[in-house]
């Protein structure tokens, strides 16, 4: 499993890529392997407030659904539109085509992993 280190990670298995002002959001490559086939996401709309650590959205897949939580505080500026066509594609590029919304950044929240923490903490779960 590959965790890119220029990525923040929640616990709850959400990155963060900061990118100057504005970040964008997306789920693990662990997350949605362990969710299998994504069939829905379902996103805020643009100007929603994020919350540190509070829910935004949910996802869903063939196994089951779940909640995602915001590793930031911000403004959602964008969603990923591709994804109401293909929601594969966040098992196809979690880290790429597959993210899910890009905020006007305000701050990270606390606790975030950097990749090798977020490896172990991934692979704890995954006994």
């Amino acid at each position: 499993m590959q965790n890119p280190e220029n990525l923040l990670y929640a616990k709850s298995h959400e990155w963060l890529r900061v990118e100057g002002d504005e970040a964008v959001i997306g789920i693990t490559f662990f997350a949605q392997e362990q969710l299998g086939d994504i069939i829905y996401v379902d996103l805020p709309k643009a100007g929603t407030a994020l919350k540190p650590g509070k829910e935004f959205g949910s996802i869903e897949s063939v196994k089951a659904a779940s909640d995602l939580y915001s590793p930031a505080a911000g403004s959602v500026i964008a969603v990923n539109t591709e994804l109401e066509q293909s929601p594969n594609l966040i098992n196809e590029s979690p880290y790429n085509d597959g993210w899910l919304i890009r905020i006007k950044f305000e701050e990270a929240a606390p606790g975030l992993l950097e990749s090798k923490d977020y490896g172990a903490h991934a692979a704890s779960e995954a006994q």
